[in-house]
């Protein structure tokens, strides 16, 4: 059964149920019946894949949208961000497949003018700051977040909007003050958004609601990655396979202005990359909070 279908028996059963019973009780019903959502379309970070992608583009993002993804994050590796074709080719291809390039991680330093238009021409929503690194000093954040916003003011230009993307590191505190805490104070918010790696906040020792709730807004995509603790600490694994609580979490998210729900999974113990790319997809067609 679809899960279309399914949800509108569903309704149609709650909301017969409701007008079967006295009104007093049935408003709290409805409210916690309503309260049950899906997420929007998803999609994947070809990070997840690249090993595949490098072999036979085509063929991988053939098969990544049979799995249901609607919406693909690329990366700038050696063909760039689209994967050795011209942006106009990538998105007829996206076309074709039903689906649609939202954003990308590029390395925002160089020749970031042409990025941005080429990037606004096919209709992307984001070009994305992937990595920094650990830094000597939290001065170097501070220039970080000056950087971000005239990215952002380069991609506001083109009609795109810039974000960054945290790994753990920026969440360590730097003579008393939390590198993620000045690069998101120090940006504009009507220039620069963020996109939040679940997994490297939780890694970080960090709670993603608090997170979210202390900034609402900001964060407008996440990656949607989990977390198994292991004999060295911790590693990616298949999402719903590991300790993090993606219900509560995308709820708060989803209060606070998430748009983007992004899979991305790093490690793939007793599987392939595209194996796990169709378990996530799975998981993430039945998920709900």
């Amino acid at each position: 059964m679809s899960s279309s279908r399914r949800d509108f028996l569903r309704s149609g059963a709650f909301a017969a149920l409701g007008l079967s019973l006295p009104l007093a009780g049935r408003s709290n019903l409805l409210r916690d019946f309503t309260a049950f959502k899906s997420l929007p379309s998803f999609g994947i970070q070809l990070w997840t894949v690249k090993e595949d992608m490098g072999k036979n583009a085509k063929d991988t993002l053939q098969k990544l949208s049979t799995y249901g993804y609607k919406l693909i994050e690329s990366f700038e590796g050696q063909k760039g961000m689209f994967w050795g074709w011209k942006n106009t080719e990538f998105k007829k291809y996206m076309d074709d497949l039903g689906m649609k390039i939202v954003s990308s991680h590029c390395d925002n330093t160089k020749d970031f003018e042409r990025k941005a238009a080429e990037a606004a021409e096919i209709g992307m929503k984001y070009l994305i700051c992937a990595y920094k690194g650990p830094q000597k000093s939290i001065d170097n954040f501070k220039q970080f977040a000056d950087e971000f916003n005239k990215c952002g003011e380069i991609c506001k230009k083109n009609g795109l909007r810039f974000a960054y993307h945290n790994h753990d590191y920026s969440f360590k505190p730097m003579n008393g003050e939390v590198p993620q805490d000045v690069m998101m104070k120090g940006t504009d918010k009507s220039l620069v958004d963020f996109e939040m790696d679940i997994y490297w906040v939780v890694a970080a020792g960090e709670d993603p609601k608090a997170w979210l709730s202390k900034y609402p807004g900001r964060f407008k995509l996440c990656h949607v990655k989990d977390l198994a603790k292991t004999a060295k600490g911790h590693e990616s694994v298949q999402v719903g396979k590991g300790t993090i609580d993606f219900k509560s979490i995308l709820k708060v998210a989803g209060a606070n202005g998430m748009q983007y729900h992004i899979v991305e999974q790093e490690a793939f113990t007793g599987t392939n990359p595209m194996e796990s790319a169709e378990a996530d997809a799975k998981y993430m067609k039945g998920f709900s909070y």
